[in-house]
């Protein structure tokens, strides 16, 4: 499945630790490829945003795309609100 990388989204990854860097290419290339609501990615819809999902990369990361007919679109990667 294509994924296309929007400009914030490559900004914030850019400054992210390389270990999770290292965890969302995995995600990118194992997981979300093959089934993006894989249950290791808690991946859900976000309420009041239509079409655009959230996954956890880890207790601390998420990351929010869209999908766009067989595309999936990465909008952003930031840490979770406390």
């Amino acid at each position: 499945m294509p994924i296309e990388l929007t400009q914030r989204f490559i900004r914030q990854y850019k400054k992210l630790p390389s270990d999770i860097r290292q965890k969302i290419n995995k995600a990118l290339l194992s997981l979300l490829e093959a089934d993006f609501r894989h249950p290791e990615q808690y991946s859900h819809k976000i309420e009041g945003a239509p079409g655009i999902y959230e996954f956890y990369i880890d207790f601390q990361y998420h990351l929010t795309f869209e999908r766009r007919s067989d595309t999936f679109i990465l909008r952003n990667v930031d840490t979770l609100p406390s």
